[in-house]
């Protein structure tokens, strides 16, 4: 192991000696002296791992700056910090509602990520462009079955394609360097650059092991995820997207270079419109192959269906597979890999940044507490927290959390008032979560070494759905839409299946909500809706929603859903010894709808605070109990009176959000407007390029930005 690592280190000095320093300020990094990366398998090897680590350290795009926009930027997700008018951060998620004329281009989230990706693009570039020059290539390493060296320009192959995909979302058309060396500059159609990748994935995939096949695991990009990246390109490729008008009208081109013609929803604005390319019914047959392979063999990835933990572990309950997914991530040991991880990006425990801290669940104290403050986590929108999920759904209550820590070893009720790091903005996302980590590191947030996961199984098996409904070949896209579903529910069957397709719209509409439902807090939503045609309705809906339960909760005290469950204004709750009540403080699956410490579950607080912190060795009073969370208590009536008697406190809740209505309703996703979409205006999502950007790689930004 140390000789390898000892590789990686003398790889990446070769990239910085060879000019991977900024690829804005001088050309892209020169190739890698090729004899030493093939001197052995180890050190070409090494070269990739390099590779992976720059994506690694691209922290903005997977956990923190740019992630950010997707998860506080759609109808299901919103931010906990009460944003300025002139906040980039709000300007970007809320689809940049003062338009994007007078947008300071340089002052937006994770500003280096362009720069980053190519950074990552140069050194697989490198180890492409060096196999392919090899005389051998073809004949001893890209045979009929994979090899060792086939499978890792296959990596390469993927890394590359991975990074363009990230840009084309985030940037629409940019630069599409190819060979090591080669100066990455003017813009090429997102379309043809599309096209490329998925031809360039096809070709290597016979070629690459699945996780499983010898010592391939998911925390490599192996066969398996390149079939659901191909999937993916498709989704996106053959999707609604806002293009540009003023780069002419041969532009837009295929990866033959044949000039597309397109199916728009939209109107011309900003010198723009939305809509997608005529023949995507052809690029979604595509995605479905490969997602179908995906399906028919995924190697030793699975999808559980019944929780591996069984049904009780002592005196706790669990039967929840969808949160053992989650918990496998909490492992701790920089080994564990989830199951159902097609690729995980892995993190190293101790050391660099990962999404517990930035956007799991809620914590408002300091460093060094108990749990570690966590800054800037996403919060879901009440609307769908209490209204979407089936109340069987046994995937709310691990996804979504209504408390969060203090920082002090002790459960805090979150409140809808506004305000920064872990308190009040309503529910937090629950999938990634101090407390469940066995020893977590309590010296600074951002270190817990939970990987990020980048791919699961269920995308794969919704994006097959997908593809299937809109080409309206209904039983697999039912099939693959069940195998997710059902698993959420108890014994692997939700007995409405075919009510909840209706009440959806269809089957294509129901496929859209259940990524919603299963991939809630993990940056998913806001793409979705972009690319199915769906955001603009959804963007005037989301405020429509909110507007009638902040008025309900004004009016009567509450908001009822369709599902039954209410949303009050107040909660009871009251602070208690879980430990000695029930011999344990963190909670698991809770089947008694009754029990007010328990349920909702999967919350409460590490078993142990005081064993790792001793100084927390004396709290007792650890866990929220609360009463009313779904269905409304009046105040001052017979009920909360005696709740009143036996400790509980009335707690405000959806109360507050009147007093932040501009922030809950009126302000979601504002860029979008009711006039825009009855004037079929296109939507303006895309992030402009820095001033640096335009400059040394001679583009242009469009959509109305500045160029300085």
């Amino acid at each position: 192991m140390k000789r390898f690592i000892n590789s990686i280190l003398v790889v990446a000095a070769l990239f910085v000696m060879t000019g991977c320093e900024d690829y804005l300020e001088t050309n892209s990094p020169s190739v890698v002296d090729r004899d030493f990366v093939f001197q052995n398998e180890e050190s070409a090897r090494a070269a990739l791992y390099y590779g992976y680590s720059t994506l690694q350290n691209c922290r903005s795009l997977h956990s923190v700056g740019f992630f950010w926009t997707p998860i506080w930027g759609s109808d299901i997700e919103d931010a906990q910090d009460s944003y300025s008018e002139g906040s980039a951060g709000c300007l970007e998620k809320t689809f940049y509602p003062t338009g994007t004329a007078n947008y300071n281009i340089n002052s937006g989230e994770g500003t280096e990520v362009f720069e980053q990706l190519y950074n990552t693009i140069a050194v697989a570039n490198s180890l492409i462009t060096s196999y392919e020059a090899m005389d051998n290539f073809e004949t001893e390493i890209m045979t009929d079955e994979p090899n060792s060296l086939s499978d890792i320009y296959g990596q390469a192959v993927a890394l590359r394609a991975t990074c363009y995909y990230e840009l084309l979302r985030w940037y629409g058309d940019v630069p599409h360097s190819l060979v090591a060396g080669q100066q990455a500059e003017g813009l090429t159609s997102r379309y043809a650059i599309y096209d490329y990748h998925t031809q360039k994935l096809i070709e290597v995939e016979p070629h690459m092991f699945r996780p499983g096949e010898g010592t391939t695991r998911a925390d490599v990009m192996n066969r398996t995820y390149v079939q659901g990246l191909i999937g993916r390109l498709c989704l996106y490729n053959g999707g609604y997207l806002t293009r540009r008008t003023d780069l002419g009208a041969d532009f837009y081109v295929d990866g033959e270079g044949n000039v597309l013609s397109f199916e728009d929803w939209s109107v011309e604005k900003n010198g723009a419109i939305y809509g997608r390319r005529s023949d995507w019914r052809e690029v979604f047959a595509i995605g479905k192959k490969y997602l179908q392979e995906l399906a028919n063999n995924s190697g030793s990835v699975v999808m559980h269906t019944t929780d591996p933990r069984g049904e009780k572990v002592g005196d706790r309950t669990y039967g929840n597979p969808f949160q053992y997914t989650f918990q496998q991530m909490h492992a701790g040991d920089n080994i564990t890999l989830a199951d159902e991880s097609i690729y995980e990006i892995p993190m190293m425990y101790l050391h660099g940044s990962d999404r517990p801290a930035y956007i799991g669940r809620p914590s408002s104290g300091g460093n060094g507490g108990a749990p570690c403050v966590a800054c800037g986590q996403d919060r879901v929108n009440a609307h769908f927290y209490y209204g979407w999920y089936d109340n069987a759904d046994m995937r709310r209550d691990a996804s979504v959390c209504v408390t969060g820590s203090t920082g002090g070893a002790q459960e805090k009720m979150q409140s809808f008032e506004r305000s920064a790091w872990g308190a009040g903005c309503g529910p937090g996302t629950n999938k990634w979560d101090w407390n469940r980590l066995p020893a977590p590191d309590t010296s600074s947030y951002g270190t817990s070494g939970i990987n990020v996961s980048y791919m699961r199984i269920s995308d794969a098996y919704l994006m097959l759905a997908e593809i299937c409904a809109a080409l309206g070949e209904d039983a697999t896209a039912k099939t693959y839409l069940g195998k997710v579903h059902h698993r959420a529910f108890p014994g692997n069957n939700d007995p409405n299946f075919e009510k909840y397709i209706t009440e959806c719209g269809g089957l294509y509409k129901a496929v859209i909500k259940e990524r919603a439902l299963e991939f809630v807090g993990e940056g998913d939503r806001r793409w979705t809706l972009i690319r199915t045609g769906m955001l603009p309705e959804a963007a005037v809906q989301v405020r429509k929603d909110m507007t009638e339960l902040i008025d309900d909760v004004v009016a009567q005290g509450y908001h009822e859903f369709a599902n039954g469950n209410q949303i009050p204004a107040y909660v009871w709750t009251k602070m208690v010894d879980a430990r000695a009540e029930y011999g344990y403080r963190l909670t698991t699956q809770c089947p008694d709808e009754n029990d007010p410490v328990l349920f909702p579950g999967w919350r409460g607080q590490h078993d142990d605070w005081g064993g790792l912190i001793p100084s927390y060795a004396s709290v007792v009073a650890t866990n929220v109990a609360i009463k009313g969370l779904f269905e409304y208590i009046a105040p001052g009536s017979a009920e909360a009176q005696a709740l009143e008697a036996e400790g509980y406190v009335q707690t405000p809740w959806a109360v507050d959000m009147d007093k932040h209505r501009e922030s809950y309703a009126t302000k979601l996703l504002s860029g979008y407007t009711d006039a825009d979409l009855a004037a079929k205006n296109p939507p303006i999502y895309l992030k402009p390029y820095l001033a640096k950007v335009v400059l040394n790689s001679k583009i242009s930004n469009g959509y109305g930005f500045r160029q300085e």
